[in-house]
């Protein structure tokens, strides 16, 4: 019998969470000259939009979306939603993803929150990643904890993996010149107290998870549902088709 959904262990689900939404998106132009990536639409709705109602879904209270480039456009997204609950974060200039969390910090408290890229896509699996992410979280070993991506499941991604890991769930890079079995899908959760002496202004979320790794204290755990990448307009136009097709793989006509 099929089940619409599992539910999810009792577990601390994080009441917070940014959606990173202030990119340029450089690799999806030129619809990206006019439209902010996070706002491209798929199956009727914008990749932000997808977004919010997962988190919200999820168990989220509060949803700080950062935006920079064409911000006035993610600002009137937010606007139309008519949603309390969910705010944006401004930055005059895109302060990268790091930069962007530690501006948005007053807005998400001191437990851990979600943070989400803007160009995440995924279909659940047998629930919700973002309730897997929860139910793994353990802050007294943690400090980021990301959902990842087995590449054999994935049909649009032709990189070599992001990260190893271990039999406990503890993550390393994957080594130059090398070939890792997993690729990060935009979604982690992050403890706050991480950042307490991060840089100021612009850096990269690269420099946490490093210092992560340095502790032991990156870990992951792997999505068992689809995922699509959204780098590319053909990467765009993959997971559209996708989506319309119930993500059935396309069949060739003869």
């Amino acid at each position: 019998m099929f089940l619409s959904h599992l539910p999810a262990r009792t577990t601390a689900v994080p009441k917070s969470a940014i959606v990173l939404a202030a990119g340029y998106g450089k690799r999806m132009l030129p619809l990206t000259e006019r439209i902010p990536k996070p706002l491209l639409v798929i199956e009727g709705q914008p990749v932000l939009g997808r977004s919010i109602d997962h988190l919200l879904a999820a168990g989220a209270e509060r949803v700080v979306v950062n935006a920079a480039h064409l911000k006035e456009k993610i600002v009137e997204f937010v606007d139309t939603l008519g949603d309390a609950r969910i705010t944006v974060s401004v930055e005059e200039e895109p302060l990268e993803t790091g930069g962007g969390v530690v501006r948005a910090l007053p807005s998400l408290g001191e437990e851990p929150f979600y943070v989400l890229n803007g160009d995440s896509v995924w279909a659940d699996g047998m629930k919700s990643p973002l309730l897997r992410l929860a139910e793994s979280w353990d802050a007294s070993r943690m400090d980021v904890m990301l959902m990842l991506m087995p590449l054999a499941g994935v049909s649009n991604f032709t990189g070599l993996g992001d990260f190893t890991m271990d039999q406990d769930g503890r993550l390393e890079r994957r080594q130059e010149n090398g070939v890792a079995p997993y690729a990060y899908m935009g979604l982690s959760i992050i403890n706050p107290a991480a950042l307490r002496d991060a840089p100021e202004g612009v850096f990269s979320l690269n420099w946490l998870y490093d210092r992560a790794i340095e502790s032991e204290r990156l870990f992951g755990v792997p999505h068992d549902g689809l995922w699509y990448h959204i780098s590319t307009p053909d990467d765009l136009e993959y997971a559209r088709t996708r989506f319309a097709n119930g993500h059935a793989p396309a069949v060739p006509f003869f």
